[in-house]
């Protein structure tokens, strides 16, 4: 059976337009918030406009589309700009898997605007457009990568029901599991037990698995307790160790498929995305070994630049501009931090 890509990037990312635009304006619409990033590049000034949710799987794409145009207004009237003025804008979205909301947005914002899934702005702050594979791990998973033909390719991100491994939640909804194993004398013991008590404030651990069903327990929740798994495992706990040894299984062997599929061979970078990474020796040294045995001149690297600056780099990109990511990565830290 032939198979495409299950995610691609637009041909005007591809070919540059030619257009040496002023302004870039980057978004990023994920289920909880929107923040759009507007770069003058001529007075070197980034401005931010902060919106809702723009997941319009979750909320629809009428809904997602205004907090898009509120986040998108508040950050030229933070430029002193307005709509008219010549931006080339590329947002990266959540949840985006048909062209209805490209096409909404566009209908709405104007025709200049691009729209991507935001695994392809995780790919562009990882490589800064460059031939390699990002992987992200939070609360959920995925992996995408660009070869040096520009074939794409995507592995994973499909979501806690039927996927995520290797995430933040997997981790921490697998560390519970291992928890309740060790109360029934179904798995070895291990200190997640006091660990899952303490941290959802449950007097047993049963009593947390009746929280997580009963409440039930956000996944973001789960996706926090991973930092408790790592503090165990750090401590020795050898079954919360072994846990983040099976996440680093999961995901590279979803690198694997990215890497197999976009042809990816020789030096590239494979660029490591998302709060689950903090666990460096239990979690990154394991998954740049077993990357090491597939892709040996890979360079596995974390990643600090902010998604949106993924879409600002698509957006420089698609007019034939390159910029520094780490001048940009403090860019976007310092207007973050100015509110």
């Amino acid at each position: 059976m032939a198979r495409d890509s299950l995610t691609t990037i637009p041909a005007a990312l591809l070919e540059p337009r030619g257009a040496d635009a002023r302004y870039l304006l980057g978004v990023d619409g994920g289920g909880t918030k929107t923040l759009v990033a507007l770069l003058d590049r001529e007075r070197e000034a980034m401005h931010l406009g902060h919106g809702g949710p723009s997941n319009a799987d979750t909320i629809g794409t009428a809904a997602a589309t205004k907090e898009i145009a509120a986040a998108t207004a508040r950050a030229l009237s933070s430029a002193g700009i307005d709509a008219s003025a010549a931006t080339v804008s590329v947002a990266a979205l959540a949840g985006l898997d048909t062209d209805s909301y490209a096409a909404a947005l566009r209908e709405s914002m104007g025709p200049r605007w691009t729209v991507v899934n935001d695994v392809v702005a995780a790919w562009a702050a990882a490589t800064g457009t460059e031939p390699g594979v990002a992987v992200i791990s939070g609360t959920g998973s995925n992996i995408f990568g660009v070869g040096r033909n520009g074939g794409a390719w995507r592995a994973g991100g499909w979501g806690h029901v039927l996927g995520d491994e290797g995430s933040g939640y997997w981790i921490g909804r697998e560390a519970i599991a291992a928890a309740l194993s060790a109360r029934d004398g179904s798995g070895p013991p291990t200190a997640l037990e006091h660990a899952a008590c303490r941290f959802f404030d449950a007097p047993t651990v049963e009593r947390v698995a009746i929280e997580v069903y009963a409440r039930p327990v956000p996944l973001s929740q789960i996706a926090a307790f991973t930092a408790e798994v790592e503090s165990v495992g750090e401590s020795g706990d050898e079954v919360a160790r072994q846990l983040f040894t099976r996440a680093a299984d999961e995901l590279s062997a979803r690198v694997a498929a990215v890497v197999e599929h976009t042809a990816l061979s020789g030096a590239f970078t494979v660029g490591l995305l998302g709060g689950t990474f903090r666990a460096h020796s239990l979690l990154v040294e394991p998954l740049a070994q077993r990357i090491a045995t597939f892709a040996p001149q890979a360079e596995v690297t974390r990643i600090d630049l902010a998604p949106v600056g993924g879409s600002l780099l698509l957006a420089a990109r698609s007019c034939g501009v390159t910029l520094d990511r780490a001048r940009l990565h403090q860019q976007i830290q310092a207007a973050l931090a100015l509110g």
